[in-house]
């Protein structure tokens, strides 16, 4: 039987491994750097930037969701962001990734905000018909944009 439940810090090591176990299906297995600590600090202290929502079925281990706010300008509300959702191959089928789904979708509901955005790799077919036979649109004409390592420090030191 499947039970979902908030996080507690003697998760993060499990957490971590969900994160690398899903940077591996996702073909980036060196970049998994988050450490045990990184879970820690940011998401189980006196002001958590994440939120995660473990999943288990009978008892072990069988996934995780990670989400967070972001905010809607145009509509002035919060909603949720979800940065990862992973369910272990030998889980798969089961439900569980519906149900991380359905459990993100009620807070959301409840809580009276305006959204719940993920993003996936566009190479995903399994993922992507996965989340679009749940109601997900897939925004196709939108795309990421993203800076980080060098290009950051630029950016945030005003060189060009």
């Amino acid at each position: 039987m499947l039970s979902l439940r908030p996080a507690v810090p003697a998760d993060a090591p499990l957490i971590l491994q969900y994160i690398r176990e899903l940077a591996d299906y996702e073909r980036e297995p060196d970049a998994a750097v988050a450490t045990e600590a990184d879970i820690l600090r940011h998401a189980f202290s006196d002001h958590p930037l994440v939120k995660v929502t473990m999943a288990e079925w009978e008892g072990r281990p069988a996934g995780f969701a990670l989400w967070f706010l972001n905010f809607s300008t145009w509509e002035g509300k919060p909603g949720i962001y979800l940065e990862d959702l992973f369910v272990r191959p030998a889980f798969r089928g089961k439900g569980i990734g519906k149900a991380l789904l359905q459990h993100l979708a009620a807070i959301a509901v409840k809580e009276g905000w305006t959204r719940f955005v993920w993003q996936v790799l566009d190479w995903n077919t399994p993922a992507i018909e996965f989340y679009e036979a749940h109601g997900a649109k897939v925004m196709r004409p939108w795309l990421t944009c993203r800076v980080e390592g060098e290009s950051l420090a630029r950016l945030a030191g005003g060189a060009d």
